[in-house]
């Protein structure tokens, strides 16, 4: 019984996929996924129209990324790895999320932040702040 709730909801994921790519109201919205763990890459800005992007110095050396990991209800989980109490300590915090369009909404900790999803690929996700602040996760 179990199988065939994971098989039927799986179909019906796909058949809700096909059909929303056919709609023509996304305005350019992407059809991947947002749901997932997210491990951060980069961080950047634009100067005179180019990106300048470099490995995001919030990760500690010698430690897993810190990452965002988006959950199926809207909840969202921001991981921290931090080294200055311990080695690798991992410091969680969690929020909500929502994505309207090709935005990206989340409040941590009472602080509401919205980006642009720039990219959002099987591998990418590349989110710009409405200062130009780049931020890319990867898979």
């Amino acid at each position: 019984m179990k199988n065939r709730s994971i098989v039927f909801a799986l179909a019906l994921s796909i058949g809700l996929f096909a059909t929303s790519c056919n709609n023509e109201d996304n305005e350019g919205e992407t059809l991947a996924p947002l749901v997932g763990k997210w491990n951060l890459s980069q961080v950047g800005t634009t100067l005179n129209g180019q990106e300048q992007l470099m490995n995001a110095p919030q990760n500690q050396n010698g430690c897993e990324n810190d990452y965002i990991y988006l959950k199926i209800d809207n909840t969202i989980t921001d991981g921290d790895y931090d080294s200055n109490v311990s080695p690798c300590k991992l410091d969680i915090t969690e929020g909500i999320y929502s994505r309207s369009h090709n935005n990206l909404t989340t409040v941590i900790d009472n602080v509401t932040k919205t980006q642009d999803i720039v990219n959002l690929s099987l591998k990418e996700l590349k989110l710009r702040d409405s200062n130009g602040v780049i931020t890319i996760y990867t898979r």
